[in-house]
């Protein structure tokens, strides 16, 4: 149980990552450990037990039978102190759940939020328990009978998904947001600029308005879940198949 007085539960104190397991395994956790270590530390709290990340995340696969499973890890900073201000010295929480997660079969059709990313916020390059904005840009989207939302940040570089990094290929370079637009660094991210880069495919991590995404050759969204995901339309432009975005995804699948 937890308790009333969590602060994730009111303050949204705490970070969570999202991991895939393949018949009860767990796909390349180190990376997720990595990061949710990194946002202790930029959080100002206890660094991570990785045993009992590891042993949460365990127990809650069990008895799970489905062949593709998210689990969820959330870290809390606990219990205790008044308002926003922490315990001297937080006591935080661990805490893991799973779900069936089927793979995406189509495209993705995508619309622009209206929702803008705080670039200037360290919370939009950590995955921490205030997803608010993230929220409403999905519900956004889902109200416009879209998969997914692509965000901007607050100058009008393009950022994200609501759930996902964003690639795009124009001109033989694969294309990507800089983290400093306000970006995750998503570990399926680090995986795509790996295989291009392995693939000899230029990669650019730039800033860049729509204007530029929707003169693309072809674009795609990544995160642990998804794997690559290619995006079919944005604000009703098209874009057809492309043979370079499936070969990426073979890479990393």
């Amino acid at each position: 149980m937890i308790p009333l007085d969590d602060r994730g539960l009111l303050l949204g104190d705490g970070l969570f990552e999202t991991l895939l397991a393949v018949d009860g395994v767990l796909v390349a956790p180190g990376p997720h450990l990595d990061r949710m270590a990194a946002g202790c530390a930029t959080l100002g709290l206890p660094p991570l037990d990785r045993g009992e990340a590891a042993r949460v995340m365990a127990a809650a696969l069990a008895g799970l039978e489905a062949t593709r499973v998210a689990v969820r890890l959330t870290l809390t900073a606990g219990s205790g102190g008044r308002g926003l201000d922490r315990p001297d010295v937080p006591a935080v929480r661990l805490i893991a759940t799973a779900a069936p997660a089927p793979a995406s079969q189509e495209p993705a059709d995508l619309i622009t939020s209206t929702v803008r990313r705080n670039d200037l916020s360290p919370a939009a390059r950590l995955k921490t328990l205030s997803y608010i904005d993230n929220v409403l840009a999905r519900a956004e989207a889902r109200g416009a009978g879209v998969d997914e939302a692509l965000m901007l940040n607050t100058r009008g570089d393009v950022a994200c998904a609501a759930a996902a990094n964003v690639f795009w290929l124009w001109g033989g370079r694969l294309y990507t947001p800089q983290l400093d637009c306000g970006v995750l660094a998503g570990t399926m991210r680090a995986q795509v600029i790996a295989a291009a880069t392995g693939q000899g495919l230029p990669v650019v991590e730039t800033r860049s308005g729509v204007a530029e995404l929707a003169r693309a050759d072809a674009a795609f969204l990544t995160n642990s879940l998804i794997g690559v995901r290619p995006v079919r339309s944005l604000d009703g432009f098209s874009w057809e198949p492309s043979t370079l975005v499936e070969r990426l995804a073979a890479a990393v699948s």
